[in-house]
């Protein structure tokens, strides 16, 4: 089975240090039959994570709140 990443999304949001960050959403996708290669057939997973752009993790919970891992620093969505 191969896997591959694909960004759904870009947005900024506003951290609790008053700074503004770009967040980026990826989708994982697999190929799950080798054979479908030629047709670049791809399926999603159903997982995703969040990044900022540089590359740091963003922890999204359910009610859409957002924390950079391993920090305090807490992120809200403009717009």
């Amino acid at each position: 089975m191969e896997k591959s990443i694909r960004r759904l999304e870009t947005f900024n949001a506003r951290g609790s240090d008053g700074k503004v960050y770009a967040v980026h959403g990826y989708e994982y996708l697999a190929r799950l039959d080798p054979r479908m290669a030629a047709q670049d057939h791809w399926e999603s997973t159903g997982q995703g994570e969040y990044k900022l752009a540089d590359g740091r993790h963003v922890e999204v919970e359910r009610d859409g709140a957002m924390r950079v891992g391993n920090s305090d620093l807490v992120l809200e969505r403009i717009g």
